[in-house]
């Protein structure tokens, strides 16, 4: 009892010191090799003369010793001793095609790698070039695209300046008309701007035939003509 530990305490004093110098005393060279010498793994017992060799016939052999992954196992363990028929282990001609397929779709070859990453940066590189022909189609359409932002900027810009402009005109009619201020929600005030609409629309029809008449005025016959 008392040697182990001295054995157990010289290994620990040894991993301490090895960490900090590259010599190794030779007492601790001998605890380190006294407590290797003490570990002593069992072999693996196989029963070569009388082996387990489970009955697939019976009912009580469970089924995942009836499996051929389970024999192969039996012959690797034991050899021709098993009783298995090296020629069963082989994978059946379903089994075999089965695993060439599943080998060329997940391990394929060299040549077959190399064509799928060329296409692939192929690919790659035909959608890089549409994308840089999109951006540069875009590009070109930029200063155009610019000055309709700042066209339609102004346009809004404007119409709000009118908007205001005709809101405080009729804001103004309407004091003028009754006399004080009026709320631009009230009916009478929504009044009087349906009346005022209703004239502007009569006035530009009555426009719009005059020129209509102008024109037709205009191009009757020369006097030059007519004589």
């Amino acid at each position: 009892m008392a040697a182990s530990l001295l054995c157990r305490r010289t290994v620990s004093v040894y991993f301490r010191l090895s960490s900090c110098k590259p010599a190794l005393h030779p007492s601790l060279q001998c605890g380190f090799l006294l407590q290797t010498a003490s570990y002593n793994p069992k072999p693996l017992k196989l029963n070569l003369r009388n082996p387990y060799i489970p009955d697939k016939d019976s009912e009580r052999t469970p089924e995942w010793q009836k499996t051929a992954q389970y024999d192969r196992k039996l012959y690797g363990r034991y050899g021709s001793a098993s009783g298995v028929d090296p020629a069963s282990l082989w994978p059946s001609h379903e089994e075999l095609d089965r695993i060439i397929a599943e080998e060329k779709e997940w391990q394929p070859s060299l040549e077959v790698m190399l064509k799928n990453i060329e296409a692939r940066e192929k690919e790659e590189a035909e959608k890089r070039r549409e994308k840089e022909k999109i951006i540069a189609a875009n590009m070109a359409k930029m200063p155009k695209m610019v000055a309709d932002w700042r066209r339609e900027k102004r346009e809004a810009k404007q119409k709000l300046k009118e908007e205001k402009a005709r809101r405080e005109k009729l804001l103004a009619e309407a004091r003028e008309r009754f006399g004080s201020s009026v709320d631009p929600r009230s009916p009478k005030f929504l009044e009087m701007v349906a009346e005022i609409e209703k004239e502007e629309k009569k006035k530009r029809k009555l426009l719009k035939r005059r020129l209509r008449e102008e024109q037709a005025a205009g191009a009757g016959p020369t006097p030059a003509a007519s004589s």
